[in-house]
């Protein structure tokens, strides 16, 4: 009993929201999302022991290779290397980019319940994508034609809604909602009018399961951009995170305590769509993980951006592995769209959420 009553305080400590302590969290987490990567790639319709993942894995890195014994067969190496292991770790950056993207949202229009796709950004990817997908219209594009081509509808839309919410110079975030449904609405029209005059049914199935998100066609080329760009932005958010704080109590408030608010809001209208736009194009569409971790790491560590941005990178990031590894387990062998399943346990998070708002109002 003394032991249990120890272990909880010791967790207080740890997650005090008033004063977190970090580099703790910040270790647990990343020794998390290593198990999980590790456990996740083992897992599927034909299993892999943890073990020989990590000896798989670890035969990979120079210098290692002739120290570690050969245990697996080739086809597991070919399964977790070739297959498992790109997959998870798009997982880990979709949820990482995805997360950041909620908290920068947030911080944009001074509302917890915002999510990542309320300025459009997932219909302009989508329209685009599903017009390359069944009309080949970006095929000169080569390889990276669906990445490009989603991340273009992405940047279209965003440039449009930052055009029509500006007034008098600066961002107007009445405007800038109300823009972004209404472009979103458009942009679904636009995605339904291309998907009904699909010229054949395979086609069609495709675009369906990629408009519902998925990480099964991750490739080991598909983790360079996205992962720069995270990182990127990770960065100027940072560097940016005292801002952030400020601009949560308003733009007088932001701008009497010496921020460029204008600046601010270009930031992060820019930022978002740029994560939010990239994740897309590897992913498809996977809603509500930017609005789940960031309200579970504010109950974490507070609301500090400084503490919130990099414990929310990693939690989305291990959030994200598992709903993967519940899609493809659920119904193996075949597989759920990992947007699907966020569906589904984001739906009623949202629901509490409203209603947990509404009745402090």
């Amino acid at each position: 009993m003394k032991n249990n009553t120890a272990n909880t305080q010791k967790f207080r400590k740890i997650f005090n929201r008033d004063d977190p302590n970090m580099p703790v969290i910040i270790i647990l987490l990343a020794i998390a999302a290593l198990i999980s990567v590790i456990f996740a790639i083992g897992l599927g319709p034909v299993s892999v022991a943890p073990g020989n993942v990590a000896r798989i894995l670890g035969s990979k890195i120079p210098f290692l290779e002739s120290h570690i014994p050969h245990t697996w067969t080739q086809v597991e190496e070919n399964i977790v290397w070739g297959l498992r292991f790109p997959r998870v770790l798009l997982g880990l950056i979709v949820g990482s980019s995805l997360s950041m993207t909620g908290v920068a949202m947030q911080a944009l229009v001074r509302n917890h319940l915002a999510d990542p796709f309320i300025l459009g950004v997932s219909s302009g990817a989508a329209a685009t994508a599903t017009l390359g997908m069944l009309f080949g219209a970006f095929a000169f594009l080569g390889t990276y034609s669906l990445s490009i081509s989603a991340f273009l509808g992405a940047a279209i839309t965003i440039i449009l809604v930052y055009t029509i919410s500006r007034v008098r110079g600066r961002i107007n975030i009445t405007q800038l909602l109300l823009s972004g449904v209404a472009l979103s609405m458009i942009m679904d029209a636009v995605t339904r009018i291309i998907t009904l005059s699909a010229p054949n049914a395979l086609g069609l199935h495709n675009v369906t399961f990629w408009l519902s998100g998925s990480l099964a066609g991750a490739k080991w080329g598909y983790l360079t951009l996205p992962l720069a760009t995270i990182i990127i932005c990770l960065i100027i958010l940072l560097i940016n995170y005292r801002a952030l704080n400020a601009l949560l109590m308003g733009d007088e408030t932001a701008g009497t305590l010496g921020f460029n608010v204008a600046r601010l809001q270009k930031i992060l209208v820019l930022v978002a769509s740029l994560m939010a736009g990239t994740t897309l194009a590897v992913s498809g569409t996977i809603g509500f993980v930017g609005l789940m971790v960031p309200h579970m790491t504010r109950l974490l560590v507070g609301a500090d951006h400084k503490r919130v941005l990099p414990v929310c990178a990693l939690l989305g990031g291990i959030l994200v592995v598992w709903v993967d590894v519940a899609a493809r387990m659920l119904i193996a062998p075949e597989e759920l769209p990992l947007g699907i399943l966020t569906a589904v346990f984001g739906g009623p998070f949202f629901i509490w959420l409203l209603k947990h708002n509404t009745g402090k109002a």
